[in-house]
């Protein structure tokens, strides 16, 4: 059981199967400071722990996402740990593990503790998605973010955490604690926790992962391009521009 990078906050890689693929543990207490589980006192979670209706609906709607085609971690259980851990307030709460498996263990947040070989190990995996002969890896990655964008929001999928933490370096999209679908709205205790109806913020937040890809790779980003790709899937990035 190891833990890649601190950004992974409460998850640890546990396997690697006879596959090659990576088997994640999520809610096992925070992978830094000497304190697994930390209450900040804002809400009704603590920092390095999972709960149960979290979990859930990170495994049913990693599932329902998973069957549109997008590249997804794949889900394998939710387990309840027979044991209570007491909040501030005084609530009593039994924390759980989500456990899935992942082509690349390692986010696009976690450059900074990649080698570059590593990283372009990697990215040259991507070539196997580059169907329209792009000859610059971030458009490659851009293609497959913005379609990802697509098929959910004509699904009316919100992910509501789209940003370089949730993709791997595989470009598997991760991390569903907090999206919504019709099939699985939110419940009144959902939306007393989460934003809800921002669509669009989700197209600058794909941008963002852009830009980033970009940065991480020393290519030289083409706004132009990659603004007339959002417009090509129905993201026309000028009715969001402000006159001045």
């Amino acid at each position: 059981m190891y833990c890649l990078a601190p950004l992974h906050g409460r998850s640890f890689v546990v396997k690697k199967t006879a596959e090659g693929r990576y088997i994640v543990s999520k809610g096992n207490g925070l992978c830094y400071s000497q304190n697994l589980f930390m209450d900040t006192g804002e809400s009704c979670d603590a920092w390095g722990l999972l709960l149960r209706q979290d979990a859930e609906r990170d495994f049913v709607l990693g599932k329902e996402i998973e069957a549109l085609g997008i590249k997804t971690n794949h889900m394998e259980y939710v387990l309840e740990l027979d044991v209570e851990i007491e909040l501030l307030n005084g609530h009593k709460v039994k924390p759980c593990l989500l456990q899935y498996d992942v082509e690349c263990p390692y986010r696009i947040c976690d450059a900074a503790f990649m080698s570059q070989e590593q990283i372009q190990a990697e990215v040259a995996k991507w070539e196997k998605l580059n169907v329209r002969g792009y000859d610059k890896a971030y458009m490659i990655a851009a293609y497959v973010l913005i379609r990802n964008l697509r098929i959910l929001h004509d699904h009316n999928i919100l992910h509501n955490a789209i940003h370089e933490q949730n993709y791997t370096w595989a470009l598997e999209l991760l991390d569903f604690e907090l999206a919504c679908s019709p099939a699985h709205p939110y419940t009144n205790e959902d939306d007393m926790r989460h934003v809800k109806d921002l669509f669009p913020r989700e197209i600058i937040q794909t941008y963002v992962i852009i830009n980033y890809i970009a940065g991480v790779l020393r290519e030289e980003i083409d706004f132009a391009e990659v603004d007339a790709l959002f417009a090509e899937y129905g993201f026309d990035l000028k009715q969001f521009a402000l006159t001045i």
